[in-house]
This record gives C-alpha cells, sequence and structure tokens, in this order.
C-alpha cells in the first residue's frame, strides 16, 4: 500500500492493539482526607491559622485540599437579624472573604502577600472554569455571578441576579456551609507533598465592607462560626518513599508551578493618561491580565461590588518590554463607536491565552469588553503543555488613556 510520504511509518490503531493489558497501579495504597481544625480558637478579626505537621508516612495532596466554613451575618452589635435585611455577600465568599493567603513550607514563606487575594480568585475562576463547573462545583462556595450591567446593584431584591440568589442562603442570620479550593501557586499543581515537611497556612480576613453588599446604613459583620481544613493524605507504598528518601540525599524534590503575582495601583479622578514604569523589573510574566475597578470599591464599600470591573471609556492600551510596544497595534477604543470591533480583537488575544481550556465563564468579545479584563501573550510561544517556558527578562511598563477624565 502506498504511503502518504516516503518518511511517513506505518502504525497500528489501539482498537486492534489486542494483546496487551493496562498497567496497575500499585504505588499508591490508599488516600482519605484529614480534618484539620485552627491552631486558636476563631474570633471575629484573627486571622484564621493551620498546621500540619509533616511527621509520618503519608504524602499530602495540595491540588484536592479544600477549606470549609461555617459564616453568618449579624447586625452591627453582632446580634442575629430578626428580619429580613437588604444585606448580602459578594461573590464567591468562600474564597473572597480573605484578603491574603500565606502558605508556609518548613520554615519558609512561598505565597504573595499583597493583599489582593479576592480578585485572584475571581479572575481565576471566570477565566479558567466554564458555566456548568461554576454552577455546581463552584457553587459550594457560594459562587453565583453577578449580573452583567446590574454589578453595582446592591439591593438583594433589585436586579443583581447573583446577589439575590447569595442572600437567600444569609437571610435572618442563617449559617451557610462554605467549601472552596486554595487558591494559592502551589495548590495548583499536581505533585503530592512529600512527607517530613511541615505545611502552615495564614488566612487573612478582608474587611466587612469589602464582603457585604447593603442597601440601608447598618454595618452589618460577617461571622465565622467554624472553620476546616480538609486535607488529602495519601498512603505511598513503602519502596517508593525508600527511593524518594534516597534520592533527597543526593538533591532536592522538584514541584514546578505557575506564580501569579498580582499588582494594584491607583490612577487619580481627573486623570485621562496614566504610565505604569518598572511594573514589572527582571524576569516578564507569561501574560497579563487587567481589571480596573472603583477605588472605594477596592478598599471596601457596602455599596459597591469589588468585582465590578468596567472600562471608565478607556481607548487606549499598551505595554512596553524595554520600549518594544504590545501588542504591535495598541489596543484603541471608541467607547461609543468602535465598541464591537474591539470586543472580537480583545477576545480573540484571551483565546490566545487560554485555547487549552474548554469551556470559561467569560465567553464572547461583548462581556470581555464590557469587563475590560484585558489579557496579554507575552511569551515567544503562547502554547501550554509539559514543558516550561524560557524567562524573559527586561523592563515592563504600561500606557492608558482615558475617553473621559476619571471621575473616582
Amino acid at each position: 500500500m502506498a504511503l502518504l510520504h516516503r518518511m511517513s511509518g506505518e502504525c497500528i490503531k489501539s482498537e486492534l492493539d489486542l494483546f496487551t493489558v493496562p498497567l496497575t497501579q500499585t504505588v499508591i495504597e490508599k488516600n482519605g482526607y484529614l480534618e484539620v481544625a485552627p491552631l486558636s480558637a476563631i474570633s471575629y478579626s484573627a486571622p484564621l491559622e493551620f498546621f500540619i505537621a509533616g511527621n509520618g508516612d503519608d504524602y499530602l495532596d495540595l491540588n484536592n485540599t479544600m477549606l470549609y466554613l461555617r459564616v453568618k451575618i449579624t447586625g452591627p452589635d453582632g446580634a442575629d437579624i430578626a428580619h429580613p435585611a437588604k444585606v448580602g455577600p459578594i461573590n464567591y465568599l468562600a474564597a473572597t472573604m480573605f484578603s491574603q493567603v500565606d502558605v508556609t513550607l518548613g520554615d519558609r514563606l512561598i505565597s504573595q502577600s499583597s493583599g489582593t487575594h479576592p480578585y485572584r480568585c475571581i479572575i481565576e475562576s471566570l477565566l479558567n472554569y466554564g458555566k456548568d463547573t461554576l454552577e455546581s462545583i463552584f457553587s459550594a462556595g457560594l459562587f453565583h455571578k453577578d449580573t452583567a450591567g446590574h454589578m453595582d446593584v446592591h439591593d438583594p431584591a433589585g436586579r443583581n441576579e447573583g446577589l439575590t440568589k447569595r442572600s437567600l442562603y444569609t437571610g435572618r442570620s442563617s449559617e451557610v456551609e462554605l467549601l472552596a479550593p486554595i487558591h494559592s501557586d502551589i495548590f495548583f499543581q499536581e505533585k503530592l507533598l512529600i512527607n517530613g515537611l511541615d505545611l502552615k497556612l495564614r488566612f487573612i480576613r478582608a474587611k466587612d465592607e469589602f464582603c457585604l453588599m447593603r442597601s440601608d446604613d447598618l454595618a452589618y459583620k460577617l461571622h465565622i462560626a467554624a472553620a476546616s481544613l480538609f486535607v488529602k493524605k495519601v498512603s505511598v507504598s513503602p519502596p517508593v518513599r525508600l527511593a524518594h528518601a534516597q534520592t533527597l540525599l543526593s538533591t532536592t524534590a522538584k514541584y514546578p508551578i505557575d506564580r501569579v503575582c498580582l499588582k494594584s495601583f491607583s490612577i487619580p479622578a481627573g486623570s485621562r493618561v496614566s504610565n505604569q514604569e518598572n511594573l514589572f523589573l527582571g524576569t516578564l510574566p507569561k501574560s497579563i491580565v487587567i481589571g480596573m475597578v472603583d477605588n472605594d470599591a477596592f478598599t471596601g464599600s457596602y455599596e459597591k461590588n469589588p468585582f465590578a470591573f468596567k472600562h471608565y471609556n478607556l481607548e487606549f492600551l499598551a505595554v512596553y518590554v524595554d520600549g518594544q510596544q504590545f501588542p504591535a497595534k495598541p489596543l484603541q477604543r471608541d467607547v461609543l463607536q468602535n465598541f464591537v470591533e474591539d470586543g472580537k480583537a480583545e477576545e480573540t488575544v484571551v483565546a490566545e491565552v487560554l485555547k487549552n481550556v474548554p469551556s470559561r465563564s467569560v465567553k464572547n468579545s461583548r462581556y470581555i469588553l464590557d469587563k475590560m479584563s484585558k489579557a496579554k501573550g507575552l511569551s515567544s510561544w503562547n502554547e501550554s503543555g509539559e514543558f516550561v517556558f524560557r524567562g524573559m527578562n527586561g523592563d515592563l511598563r504600561d500606557g492608558w488613556s482615558f475617553y473621559a477624565p476619571l471621575a473616582n
């Protein structure tokens, strides 16, 4: 039979592989969840701290470790609310109620301390998971997406359907149980954490003004009634443990991670132009996602949704690496005339960064343009796979201009 090309060899299809049997997994003997209580009693303002000792033979599956919370909303004096109150939690409360999460392995802090943890959680969720996943698995963390165009509606009885759904769980100071993964770099890789290494997590609360949205003038409070960390422990066969121990005598364990770095900066009211110099100096990121919110929403306001990303009449946006502009043709937009055209280009950029994700919540150009989440691929190779990117070094800055002066 003629071949397509002289260098093309023959192959056999799996349907005709009749004489092999599947391989048998013997290295993992069993696994199960261990419930870990906080180090100290839960108080209103103190951080939640968990400690998992590294002694013993079990490895840890960080990718499947979950945080369990039982929370409720109370009045300003801490008393339960007896009447239907006009207050509800922000989206994905199980993760976004913490402004910062510190992860320590052994005696080394390996996480970023920036106070922007809620934005990492919400952006990762929207850009990496589809509607079905968010409405099923993530609903355990009280993820109910806010209604586009009505995200700043802070009355639970208003047109923001996400806020309405979330408030039904917390009405009259009802306790709601929440479950969410840990949004930290090392928890998003699949390798097991080797035994003999202590793990410590510290969850720092965000302000009540950030976590809650209300339509009256009461200073409601969010209380944590109970908290646990469900850690998945894995029992590995003795020969593998021994082989790991012997190898550790001559080298270290390797855990490749995709590091996420969040930075925040303010643009003064009345500005039409903004340039952020030395945004990244040294190692450059593979991609950038930019979102803009009101300053008072970022710092915490009962009347503002902290995740109401807006375009603010942005008409020009580009980043510069050692003076070279990305993209070659900057993103330009007249909010009244070129809405759809730039939206299509924006969808292409986002799709390049996320092309291997089968489904995601940000699904059309109009929504992406409305939210103004700008994703820019800066790597010379934008594929994902079982390899690492060659690091790029340089000086990265960005430039913005707005159609009208910023109101706030």
